[in-house]
């Protein structure tokens, strides 16, 4: 008798169980919001349209891959332990992500957010930001009432990650009053220091709870936990490549939508370390000051190409997938979640541009 073989599962089927696996009780805990910010929540999560009314089917706002929510089940069985273990860690994680999404969008200006309008744009800033808080506090609220045995460690792991995620939003804020050259600029250091804080920490976060919550040695616990920093700067690198290449039909904004604000990005960071006509020529357009209109802002990106800061950026986020994958090999876990999460690392990097 021939025994059937399976066949691997791709990144888009383990993402899809481990939100399957999350999404009940993520639904519950929004239930126990205040209505109002409950609402926003939904519709941040792409469930509803503004005034509450559901989204049938997948709707546009609903395309979030649930990368965190995964790492934490997926960390959770590396360790040993079984997803479900994790699926309050995962709710908890989720809900910061979205605190974080509402009040970086208004920190922004971003008015579109997985091309709909984003929440401070629907519902006004004064509810984005309340929402943002009710969001904050209900996962803290979770994590601590989790009838988890370790739920207490896993309190103390959040937050040393909120304080991570306050540090690197403070730095990138700081970035935008810093000259474009010279003495103050911000170096590419400086630059992977911040993503570090502010998009790799929470990564790190989500692969660290896993692990705590299966009751994992804080070893195995803190290497989950580095794997997971460094896919947030390799995904922070992509975003960032993105946000000047990225196709408006994909990310939901307009061609060179960072450029166009000004914004300090690591491929821009980059281009301007070099010492190069392109750099010279990059800084010139930018040094004024003014937000660019097209003409500038797709002239801006050939400079940013031309001087390297593209070649940079992807550079930097192989290197810390390459980074992410060494220590997943440094202590022993199970092999077959390690090879879930091995499939998810370059479907998370390898984003249409």
């Amino acid at each position: 008798m021939t025994v059937p073989v399976t066949a691997p599962a791709t990144a888009p089927q383990i993402l899809a169980r481990c939100r399957e696996l999350v999404r009940p009780a993520l639904t519950v805990a929004v239930e126990r919001m205040h209505p109002w910010p409950a609402e926003m929540a939904a519709f941040s999560f792409g469930w509803s349209e503004v005034g509450g009314a559901p989204v049938p089917g997948p709707g546009p706002g609903s395309r979030g891959k649930g990368v965190r929510q995964a790492l934490t089940v997926l960390c959770a069985e590396a360790a040993g332990g079984r997803g479900e273990d994790a699926v309050v860690g995962a709710v908890a994680v989720e809900l910061i992500h979205t605190f974080s999404l509402l009040h970086d969008d208004i920190m922004d200006g971003d008015e579109t957010r997985r091309q709909r309008a984003s929440v401070w744009k629907a519902y006004g800033t004064g509810p984005a930001v309340l929402a943002g808080d009710a969001l904050f506090a209900l996962a803290v609220e979770t994590l601590a009432a989790s009838r988890n045995v370790h739920s207490g460690a896993a309190v103390r792991h959040l937050a040393a990650t909120l304080n991570d995620l306050v540090r690197g939003q403070a730095d990138d804020l700081l970035f935008e009053a810093r000259p474009w050259r010279g003495p103050g600029a911000v170096s590419p250091q400086e630059y992977r220091s911040m993503a570090g804080h502010k998009t790799g920490a929470l990564l790190g976060c989500a692969a660290g709870l896993g692990a705590v919550l299966a009751g994992a040695p804080a070893a195995t616990a803190d290497v989950l936990a580095a794997a997971g920093r460094h896919l947030g700067v390799a995904f922070q690198a992509v975003d960032d490549l993105l946000g000047i290449w990225g196709d408006p039909r994909v990310t939901g904004k307009p061609a060179h939508s960072d450029l166009r604000r000004l914004k300090k990005t690591y491929p821009v960071i980059a281009a301007l370390s070099t010492d190069s006509p392109a750099a010279r020529q990059l800084v010139s357009l930018l040094a004024s000051g003014s937000p660019l209109d097209d003409a500038g802002a797709r002239r801006a990106a050939g400079l940013v190409e031309e001087a390297g800061g593209r070649d940079a950026t992807l550079a930097e986020a192989l290197r810390h997938l390459d980074s992410a994958r060494a220590c997943l090999t440094s202590v022993p876990l199970a092999p077959a979640a390690v090879g879930d999460i091995l499939t998810l690392l370059p479907f998370l990097v390898d984003r249409r541009m």
